[in-house]
Order: C-alpha cells, then sequence, then structure tokens
C-alpha cells in the first residue's frame, strides 16, 4: 500500500511511476517480486492490459482516500493527515467489485492469506490481504500520508504516540514549521503596525 502510493509524482523530484504501461509494469514487477520474496512465495505474473495503468493510478488514488478519510481503531477520520485533493470529508467506496483470495496453511498449520491472479487483479488481491491483516492487528491507523501537501508520501509512523504527521521531520516538518512561524510574524508584526497607527492618531489629552 506504502509503495503504490509513493508511485506518485512529486513536483519535479520524482516522476510518476505509474505514468505509462512501460513504467507500470516495471515497478509491478518490483514491488511484486519483493513482496514474494519476503513471504516465501513465487513471483506472481505482472503482465498488464494497455488499459491498466490509468486503473492503477486510480487505485492508487482510491486507497489514499481510504486512508485519510475512514476511521481506524477509534480514532478520527484523517487524524494527522491532510487528504489530497479528491480526498473529501466523507468516505466513499474504494472499490465496487469484490476481489479473490486464497486460503492456505503454511507449515506451522497457521492459515494465511494469499493473494491469486496476475497483474492488477493480484496486486488488488494483494492489497486487500495486507489492509485486513492491518485492521485486524491494529497497525492500520499508522499508515498516513505525509501532511506537506507538496510532497504526499504515504509513511509508517513509528511514534510512540502515533502522532507523527510528517513522512520526514527533517525535510517537511521543519520546512512547515518555519513557514509557520515567518506567518506568526507577520501578522503579529501587521498587528503592531496597526495599534501604532491607532496610537499616532489618537487625540493628545
Amino acid at each position: 500500500m506504502q509503495e503504490l502510493i509513493n508511485t506518485r509524482a512529486i513536483k519535479e523530484y520524482a516522476p510518476d511511476l505509474l505514468a505509462d504501461h512501460e513504467a507500470a509494469e516495471r515497478w509491478l514487477t518490483g514491488a511484486a517480486g519483493e513482496w514474494a520474496r519476503i513471504h516465501g512465495l513465487d513471483s506472481p505474473d505482472c503482465a498488464l492490459s494497455p488499459s491498466d495503468p490509468r486503473a492503477l493510478r486510480d487505485l492508487r488514488e482510491s486507497f489514499e482516500r481510504l486512508i485519510t478519510t475512514a476511521p481506524a481503531s477509534g480514532t478520527d477520520p484523517g487524524v494527522g493527515t491532510t487528504p489530497r485533493s479528491g480526498a473529501g470529508t466523507t468516505p466513499r467506496p474504494v472499490s465496487d467489485r469484490g476481489v479473490a483470495v486464497r486460503l492456505a496453511p503454511d507449515e506451522q498449520g497457521q492459515v494465511r492469506l494469499l493473494p491469486v491472479g496476475r497483474g492488477r487483479g493480484w496486486l488488488e488481491s494483494a492489497l486487500w490481504s495486507e489492509t485486513l491483516l492491518a485492521q485486524r492487528a491494529g497497525t492500520w491507523p499508522r499508515l498516513k500520508i505525509c501532511r506537506n501537501n507538496e510532497c504526499g508520501s504515504a509513511f509508517y509512523d513509528t511514534s510512540r504516540n502515533n502522532s507523527g504527521v510528517w513522512h520526514d521531520v527533517r525535510i517537511c516538518g521543519n520546512a512547515a514549521n518555519l513557514r509557520a512561524s515567518r506567518q506568526r510574524k507577520r501578522i503579529r508584526a501587521a498587528a503592531e503596525g496597526d495599534r501604532d497607527g491607532e496610537d499616532e492618531g489618537a487625540p493628545a489629552d
């Protein structure tokens, strides 16, 4: 999920990794291969159809909206996040169609949710499986979108009280805090200037 959202372009710093068929298939092959390696599974078939890149971009936007608007584990919607464009205050369904998964026991007899299908279908199956597991484990609220709208990177909040709002405090947090500090100083200076003007115009006793 985090990797999917972070395929989005970030101004001049990074291109959209789902911009076209070649780029999208290359990203999916790498991401799916790494996921399969971590889980001890064979890499899936990551071939995409010509229409799949557009569908993957729509899926990315839908999951962004899900993260920034859907309440989770008793928290308020969007705590620590600012909805990106297209994300409103009322959650909308991420998908109106179901996805398939396979239930299979591992070597220790623990039942696992395994994604099925190929290409885009496999990715949707994997994403929904991981989302379900994260919600059941209580870690879902820690997946957030950086409050800096110019960044918008997805990140996993490792703070003790789940209060993080920046994907990187040094990059996005310090810059935002500096802008806010300068804005407060401008407002304070303007207010002091108005008071000085009123004092100068007041009649002498």
